[in-house]
């Protein structure tokens, strides 16, 4: 007799095990402790064999049937359904330890030995958040260009335009790795060109000053009723023209006032290369004015919350708005004017390209040296302080000397 749910559900445990039988090999094994197991029983090659189809009700009566009837379909094909379970853990396990997850996290450990900590770390952490979700328990040698798409696409939804564009070459380096080393056969990320299957980004401009409103913006600087660190760190960065990460990033150990020297280290670059700011005498002056205030601390522009932490990058577009720029200038823009300035008044565009740190970086361009042309630069950074300190004094023509 076939059996039913409720006869298994009154079925209680005895002494000993006993079984219930459903017919065709399939039973139900009642347990001392209560547990009901399912069975199949079979024979293969004149030997009699049994696997386990789980526990009642997790597995239920239904489920257990359909599963002896796929095993007997396997018997008529000859193949043993225990040897066949077997090679499909073992094919589980390869495909598990062949996931794109996987693959991905071995290239990133061969991958990261020649970038620096930031940048590696920012990689895996959008693999994390935009990837793996959607394709990292997929084994590599079953991602496709069209999962590769509409993994992106995700990404590109939400308006993260870059993002989904970086994750798109990530994931062509992580399958090329795949395929150098044997775990998959071709890259499908060769198929799909970022131009083609994404939006184009329209480029912008970061927003700045032309060259003959720089005085008066340097004179309201100074007048500033703000933070007093505020202030400094915005003249800082007018004598400097350093990013504005790397500006209220900076440490009091970065710095050789005896070389006259700030020397940011790689890992806080965006071009990932260490960079030497020649201090001239006005930026000196205005570092002395920051050391009284933030001299015994690590950074030289803490948070107002926090020594341990460094100032917002709004804290400068903000004081940039309350002075009146709102939309019109950014700290960024001070890069901007001064490399516009710098090549109108006769400069070598190789020097004012590598003080802005923006030395091509490829593989046919020589190192890149940031101590190259150091002399020179520093020489015009010098007559970029004079030149500030002129103009903000009222000059109408100021020619920087040229060495």
């Amino acid at each position: 007799m076939k059996l039913t749910d409720p006869v298994i559900k009154a079925a209680k445990p005895q002494e000993k095990p006993y079984s219930l039988a459903d017919g065709e090999g399939l039973a139900v094994y009642v347990q001392p402790t209560g547990a009901k197991w399912w069975r199949y029983r079979y024979r293969f090659a004149n030997k009699a064999k049994m696997v386990s189809l789980g526990v009642y009700p997790d597995v239920t009566l239904r489920a257990a049937r359909v599963e002896r009837d796929r095993l007997q379909a396997l018997l008529k094909q000859g193949v043993d359904p225990s040897q066949n379970r077997q090679e499909e853990k073992l094919f589980a396990k390869i495909a598990a330890e062949n996931s794109f997850e996987a693959v991905a996290r071995r290239w990133w450990d061969n991958w990261k030995e020649v970038r620096t900590e930031r940048h590696a770390h920012y990689v895996m952490r959008r693999l994390e958040a935009d990837v793996f979700p959607v394709i990292g328990n997929r084994p590599v040698t079953e991602i496709s260009a069209p999962l590769l798409l509409m993994t992106v696409k995700k990404i590109e939804a939400r308006g993260a335009l870059d993002i989904a564009k970086r994750a798109l070459e990530t994931c062509g380096q992580i399958l090329r790795y795949a395929v150098a080393h044997g775990l998959a056969e071709r890259n499908p990320a060769a198929d799909i060109k970022p131009a083609d299957a994404l939006k184009a980004r329209k480029k912008t401009n970061y927003a700045r000053l032309d060259a003959k409103e720089l005085p008066e913006l340097l004179r309201k600087i100074d007048e500033y009723d703000g933070q007093l660190l505020t202030k400094l760190a915005l003249q800082l960065m007018a004598h400097t023209f350093v990013r504005t990460s790397e500006l209220i990033g900076a440490r009091w150990a970065e710095f050789d006032f005896e070389a006259k020297q700030w020397r940011i280290p790689a890992e806080r670059m965006k071009m990932d290369t260490p960079h030497i700011v020649p201090l001239t005498e006005q930026a000196l002056a205005i570092i002395q004015q920051i050391k009284i205030i933030s001299g015994g601390l690590a950074l030289l522009f803490p948070s107002e919350r926090s020594n341990s932490k460094s100032m917002s990058n709004n804290t400068i577009l903000y004081a940039l708005y309350r002075m009146g720029y709102h939309s019109r200038m950014t700290g960024h823009g001070f890069r901007g004017i001064a490399s516009t300035i710098l090549h109108e008044q006769g400069f070598t565009h190789e020097h004012i390209e590598l003080q802005l740190a923006h030395s091509p970086r490829n593989s046919v361009s020589s190192a890149y040296n940031h101590a190259k042309y150091l002399s020179q630069r520093a020489l015009m950074m010098q007559q970029w302080g004079n030149y500030l300190e002129a103009i903000k004094a009222g000059a109408k023509v100021f020619q920087l000397k040229i060495a």
